[in-house]
């Protein structure tokens, strides 16, 4: 007979046999899709499946090219590098030194952390049968464009990639909406921002993109998405009429204000990845009018600490003056630095932003006696966009090289505790922390009514989304520094931020990597209902990325070996 202790043991053991068989397969598994297998889902795609080679194998025997290793490495923090691979990891953190072109040339090149396969994706067809094989098989599943990503994202050990960074075609219609009339724009999930400005302006038009050139619209957008014109124009999420999504039972259907609007509120903000396959997009454009332009920069080393801190805490206090002018600011700041580039404002003149929106800010430089060079511009939107945060279309934004936290800083923390503020942020940066800030109203998108969507409520109350970036050592051997260095942001710089910022959020697809408190920090209120209809639309959970929605029903092991919690 067995004893209640017994029963407990035995019924433990098929629970977690039963976990087991639910968990997805890894090469090497008994039930790892063979061979055949998988050249059956090559003929079903037309030959679109990709197995994964990492771009790192130049640089490791049996393979070892010392031309293309020099190449690579000299190229490796720059965005093209990694764009066009469907399986690259931006994010050396997450990479960790599987196939790394800075390790020895006698290490093994290894998958690592990378997806086993990938299919480049030319319709939704393609995203159907991928889903189809991925489910029937309990492989994992991973949605990647760019494979811009702090978190690895779009990365997975034994992951099928659906790789929609092809899917890029753009199109100009006109549209009459409850929400919008004017011209919209129909994008592929695989268009990048310079690429849609591109176009927008070959149309006539603007279109709202991200900061970095080279970032997909689609993900940015899924994250709620900040930008250059977000005083003008709102968020990224803000701009999105309808999407064409294939769901996780590999149904293709739309999701709009008026059709699956649960759906449509979810994509738009609550983050990429997670509810379904977003094939493409349809977003506002605007008339294509001039931007009042410029960069502004000064350095310590031309005055005293005292004024130097002070210039910079009066830049922080005006900038809720300068969103309300029209203008969006981007900066870097040091304890040596401060950079502000650029300054954007929709229909106006460099006259503008020089006479107007920077006019305090100079004046206080100059009382100062402090010495700064500035430039002002008006341009298409194009042309700022290539002369600011360019050259395109790699951008100013290196890759690989930095690690991240983030948070953002509520008007009223400027108004009210800019001295608070400031003693945490000169903290910060004299402890190397680098400072980046994309500083604009937030509160609600212009020129039409507002549709409501999942982006974190906090972010009405933002003026700054705040970037705290440390640099990375791709050397082998600062491999332990630097991941001491990420835990700092953790455990001791975000916190200060924190602090400081009661009640506040943070950005999902800009943090850090290991954030405490994520569903609240990610997504607030509005986590609960988000959940909802990731269970009602992707029930058997195909669609997993960290920190996600829905997330904590798995663990993923160091080996990569993901199971049910």
């Amino acid at each position: 007979m067995k004893t209640a202790c017994g029963a407990a043991i035995v019924l433990a053991g098929l629970a977690a046999a039963a976990t087991a068989t639910q968990c997805r397969v890894l090469p090497g598994d008994a039930n790892w899709p063979d061979a055949a297998s998988w050249a059956g889902l090559n003929r079903t795609i037309r030959g679109r499946l990709i197995a994964t080679v990492p771009i790192g194998h130049v640089c490791h025997d049996p393979t070892y090219d010392a031309a293309a290793c020099a190449t690579l490495q000299q190229t490796w923090t720059q965005p093209m590098t990694h764009l066009e691979s469907s399986s690259s990891i931006m994010q050396t953190f997450v990479a960790n030194q599987s196939c790394d072109p800075f390790t020895p040339q006698s290490t093994p090149c290894q998958l690592g952390n990378y997806v086993q396969y990938a299919v480049d994706v030319s319709s939704a067809a393609d995203v159907q049968a991928a889903l189809q094989f991925a489910k029937k098989n309990k492989v994992r599943v991973v949605v990647r464009n760019t494979g811009h990503d702090y978190f690895g994202r779009s990365t997975g050990a034994g992951a099928l990639a659906i790789w929609t960074h092809n899917l890029n075609g753009i199109d100009f219609k006109p549209w009459s909406s409850a929400s919008f009339t004017g011209t919209a724009m129909k994008i592929g999930a695989g268009v990048m921002g310079y690429q849609a400005a591109q176009a927008a302006d070959a149309a006539g038009v603007v279109a709202v993109t991200g900061e970095c050139p080279t970032v997909g619209l689609a993900g940015f957008t899924m994250g709620a998405g900040h930008s250059a014109l977000s005083t003008s124009f709102g968020m990224g999420a803000d701009q999105v009429l309808e999407y064409e999504v294939v769901t996780s039972n590999a149904q293709r259907v739309k999701a709009s204000p008026t059709e699956n609007s649960e759906l449509f509120w979810a994509l738009s903000g609550g983050g990429p990845g997670t509810y379904g396959v977003v094939v493409s997009m349809t977003v506002k454009t605007y008339p294509g009018l001039k931007i009042g332009g410029a960069s502004l920069q000064m350095s310590a080393a031309y005055t005293t600490p005292a004024k130097f801190n002070e210039a910079v805490a009066a830049m922080y206090a005006l900038l809720p003056s300068m969103t309300d002018l029209g203008a969006d600011v981007i900066f870097i700041a040091t304890n040596g630095l401060l950079q502000i580039s650029p300054v954007t404002v929709y229909n106006s003149t460099g006259e503008y932003v020089e006479k107007t929106v920077l006019a305090p800010f100079t004046a206080k430089l100059n009382a100062l006696g402090i010495p700064f060079a500035a430039k002002y511009s008006t341009l298409s939107y194009l042309d700022h966009y290539a002369a600011y945060l360019g050259p395109l279309p790699n951008g100013n934004f290196a890759v690989e090289s930095y690690q991240f936290g983030s948070r953002l800083i509520p008007r009223s923390v400027l108004v009210n505790n800019n001295d608070g503020l400031q003693a945490v942020l000169q903290n910060l940066t004299s402890q190397g922390v680098i400072l980046a800030g994309s500083a604009a109203d937030y509160s609600a998108p212009a020129g039409g009514r507002v549709v409501a969507n999942a982006v974190l409520p906090q972010w009405r109350d933002t003026t700054i989304q705040l970037q705290l970036v440390t640099r990375w050592d791709s050397s082998p051997a600062a491999r332990p520094d630097m991941v001491a260095v990420q835990k700092r942001i953790t455990d001791e710089f975000v916190p200060q931020l924190r602090a400081v910022t009661p009640g506040s959020g943070t950005y999902v697809n800009e943090a850090d990597l290991n954030q405490p408190n994520w569903k609240e920090e990610f997504f607030g209120v509005n986590y609960d209902r988000l959940l909802s209809v990731k269970q009602k639309w992707d029930p058997t959970s195909m669609f997993y990325i960290v920190k996600g929605v829905g997330s904590d029903a798995w663990t993923v092991d160091s080996d990569g070996r993901m199971c049910p919690t």
